[in-house]
């Protein structure tokens, strides 16, 4: 009997043990294939998450074929989530038995404005493995509140990005001026040096602008212009690029803070270069800053929400929904003032998944009509060549999107094959991961393309600016008298290369006055004498104007952070028009005296007359001298023509005076009236004279 229980009992247990052997190894079978699972980098991919106000959108990918045990092992995917405020070990919500093919889920009946923690796992009857867990916030409904953050954000990135364009200009002033007086009639150089300087300064509006104001002051042509304005259209571009892989894909905004942090450094330097360099990483800060709140502020909405249904119903119309965004990006960026602004903002509402990515590629066709607007503006005040090159810059954008709106489906599908073709997705298909990429690749193979038929087309261009803005005659070609606020900029050192024109176009109102003086001392014809003498009291006005326009220029370059070489600078230039502006008024003075003397039929001995003549001619040399130097650059200015064409002049009047004096006491037959005038007039060119040198001499410290 005892035998008997004995050996039931030991088979029994090794009956045991084979149980217990099983079901170690069919564990232990479970374990090996999840530890395997558990430290591959392939078992999940992609797993991303959007949160909403009520709602958290999961995504995920899973690598069935190489875990399909898994499957036959009844694994499912699990998730569950909780309040993070919530410290209990029992409240977590759980979610099980989601299918291992599913690919997305969402977790509805959430909180608006709460913070939850959120795992997603696989699961089967013994076990829970969690393999990701994320920390976020749901959203608040969007109100005025928002609204007013993304007004804020947006301002902050303007301002930041006029910051960094200001530093950047004041940094490299003086590079940027000898880079633009490179530029010849080559249309090529020009579009390259737009590109430069755009890129640089980061506002093609700068550019555009500058490119105006040179035309207005005579330094650049019309032509010469014109390639400056595609290169700059081309140019502004790479802030859709920076703002792309730099703004979306890195979150620069984080480290702002610090940026400013080394800038406030450079901004208590004495140095005015190192002070720029910190305007410009503060505006780069600032920008990115703004760039970030821009896009936290941005709701976050589905495809049934109000906003979207109307781009939505827009959308549909076709070849008109093309035309009325088109027109909707003039308007935005003309609001803005920025057509980079517009740029980013509408970037940033594709990736919420606010606007499709055909819209936004149309908005932004008409962000390149509405920042000509700018340029238009400036040039109001500018002369005639001024206001042809803001038209030149209107009609070449103008011309292009409306090419572009006709193609529009072509350019669209160019730009999807080219996406494919670089190994990334459609941007129309997929907006929220390659939209904003296509939005910067779009925008800028319009440009280049843009640019690259109508640099052909420079002369039509230029007909047709000539046929929409009519000249006003000769003056209004020559100069203008208000011209250089028009093109006032933020850097001295272009600022300055703008009043040197000014003061050349000045000197040559004065020798012009100088030459109608001389005509008017033999012209015999009493109409044509009223016309000289009218025309040397208009240009009298024009040279009072002039430096009344060029001191208050001066005044605000000074008013900025100047350096000791412009500050010398402004206050030689101040004399200099000063100089000039005397000569003006003593050439009125000598058209009075020669009015004079035709109303009361009073002549001049041949003596006097030659010796005028004479006198004249050596002060034509002077002037010819000083508007030599004028055209110089300072290292290239001398005064040795000056001195030795005023010693010539000093020289005559002083033998005319001695020879003057002589005749008073031996000549009986000199009339009295004529003398007085003869001796006013010689006296009067005497001291031009004198003024022309004070110019070539002030030279040294001014130009």
């Amino acid at each position: 009997m005892k035998e008997k229980f004995f050996v039931i009992f030991v088979l029994a247990l090794i009956l045991h043990c084979t149980v217990d052997a099983k079901a170690q190894e069919r564990d232990s079978t479970s374990l090996s294939v999840f530890t395997t699972f558990d430290f591959s980098k392939n078992i999940l991919e992609d797993f991303s998450h959007q949160a909403f106000e009520k709602n958290i959108n999961l995504f995920w990918k899973l690598d069935y074929e190489a875990y399909k045990p898994l499957r036959e092992k009844g694994f499912y995917i699990s998730i569950r989530y909780k309040n993070k405020g919530d410290s209990l070990p029992d409240s977590w919500q759980n979610i099980q038995k989601i299918d291992l093919r599913e690919k997305a889920f969402t977790v509805e009946n959430l909180q608006e404005g709460q913070s939850y923690i959120l795992q997603w796992g696989l699961s089967n009857e013994h076990q829970d493995y969690w393999l990701e867990t994320i920390e976020l916030i749901t959203r608040k409904k969007w109100g005025w509140f928002d609204a007013l953050m993304m007004v804020g954000s947006l301002g902050l990135f303007i301002y930041g990005m006029k910051t960094m364009s200001d530093g950047l200009q004041r940094a490299a002033g003086n590079r940027l001026r000898h880079f633009l007086s490179s530029i010849t009639s080559n249309q090529f150089r020009g579009v390259f040096a737009g590109i430069g300087i755009t890129a640089f300064v980061q506002s093609s509006t700068v550019t555009s602008v500058m490119a105006v104001s040179f035309v207005n002051a005579g330094l650049l042509t019309l032509t010469e212009s014109v390639g400056v304005i595609m290169g700059a259209n081309i140019g502004t571009t790479l802030t859709g690029w920076i703002v792309n892989y730099l703004g979306f894909d890195i979150d620069l905004g984080v480290y702002s803070i610090i940026f400013i942090a080394f800038a406030t450094f450079l901004m208590f330097s004495s140095n005015s270069t190192s002070k720029a360099w910190g305007n410009v990483i503060i505006g780069f800060s600032l920008l990115f800053l703004g760039l970030t709140f821009l896009i936290d502020s941005v709701p976050d909405i589905g495809e049934d929400a109000a906003i979207v249904q109307f781009f939505l119903r827009i959308n549909d119309v076709g070849f008109l929904s093309t035309v009325l965004f088109v027109v909707f990006g003039i308007i935005l960026t003309i609001i803005l003032q920025s057509s980079s602004a517009a740029l980013v903002l509408i970037m940033t509402l594709v990736m919420g998944g606010i606007i499709p990515f055909n819209i936004a590629t149309a908005i932004v066709l008409g962000g390149n009509v509405g920042r000509t607007v700018t340029a238009e503006i400036a040039a109001v005040v500018g002369n005639v060549y001024a206001k042809r090159a803001a038209r030149i810059n209107t009609l070449y954008n103008l011309i292009g999107v409306s090419v572009a709106i006709v193609l529009f489906p072509f350019l669209l599908g160019g730009v999807e094959y080219l996406m494919y073709k670089m190994g990334m997705g459609s941007p129309i298909d997929d907006p929220l991961v390659y939209g904003n990429t296509g939005i910067v690749i779009f925008h800028t193979g319009f440009n280049i393309l843009n640019a690259s038929v109508f640099v052909w087309f420079i002369p039509q261009l230029i007909k047709l600016s000539e046929k929409s803005v009519k000249s006003r005659g000769e003056e209004d070609e020559d100069f203008q008298l208000d011209y250089i606020g028009s093109g006032h900029t933020t850097t001295p050192s272009l600022s300055l290369l703008e009043v040197k024109k000014e003061i050349v176009k000045f000197g040559e109102v004065t020798h012009r006055m100088s030459k109608m003086a001389k005509l008017l001392l033999f012209e015999k014809n009493s109409k044509k004498q009223v016309e000289l003498i009218q025309n040397i009291a208009y240009y009298e006005e024009v040279t009072d104007r002039m430096e009344v326009e060029v001191a208050n220029y001066l005044n605000k370059i000074s008013e900025g952070d100047t350096t000791s070489e412009i500050t010398a600078r402004i206050r030689g230039m101040n004399r200099i028009v000063s100089d000039l502006e005397r000569i003006g008024d003593v050439f009125y003075q000598i058209s009075k005296d020669l009015e004079r003397k035709a109303e009361e039929k009073i002549w001049f001995t041949p003596v006097q007359r030659e010796h005028l003549t004479e006198m004249f001619a050596l002060l034509d040399d002077c002037f010819v001298v000083m508007l030599n130097n004028l055209e110089k650059h300072v290292a290239k200015v001398t005064l040795d023509k000056a001195i030795f064409a005023d010693r010539n002049l000093s020289h005559k009047a002083d033998v005319i005076e001695r020879e003057h004096y002589d005749s008073l006491f031996n000549d009986d037959e000199l009339n009295m009236r004529g003398v007085v005038i003869y001796n006013n007039v010689y006296d009067a060119l005497k001291r031009v004279g004198e003024y022309v040198f004070k110019v070539s001499k002030s030279l040294k410290l001014s130009v």
